[in-house]
């Protein structure tokens, strides 16, 4: 997937904001896909769940800081996504489906926390982009 460079632009510039507040919007943008999507929690039964647990601020700023990472490789996303992309297929087996669940949330996350800086060039921009992580995510489950 390529991206044109006012795409390139909106995701880094995005991903700069986020990245001082990785734990606390990741913690968030789960909450919100176990809220959502409950059937979701079946992968995380082995955390403490709860709002503001430490479960939850560790995996979410996993999550995002992964995402932050990848936003530094947008013209090489499959390149450096592929260990994650073979711990996700070969030993998780998390449901591919999961993946679009929690980047809506992501999105959404984002979205409210930095209203101003989500104009619809920007929300598509971001949007394709973690479509783009999600797809590369799944893609060695075939």
């Amino acid at each position: 997937m390529t991206f044109s460079d006012a795409e390139k632009a909106a995701i880094v510039s995005i991903l700069g904001k986020v990245s001082g507040n990785v734990n606390a919007l990741g913690a968030e943008a789960m909450e919100r896909m176990f809220l959502g999507f409950p059937q979701t929690k079946t992968y995380f039964n082995h955390f403490d769940l709860s709002h503001g647990s430490t479960d939850l601020h560790t995996h979410g700023g996993k999550i995002l800081s992964a995402l932050v990472e990848a936003g530094k490789h947008v013209d090489n996303l499959e390149g450096s996504l592929s260990k994650l992309s073979d711990l996700h297929a070969y030993n998780l087996r998390v449901d591919p489906g999961n993946f679009k669940l929690l980047s809506h949330c992501i999105l959404v996350t984002l979205a409210s926390h930095l209203p101003a800086d989500f104009d619809a060039s920007t929300h598509a921009a971001f949007d394709k982009f973690i479509a783009a992580v999600s797809h590369y995510l799944t893609s060695k489950y075939r």
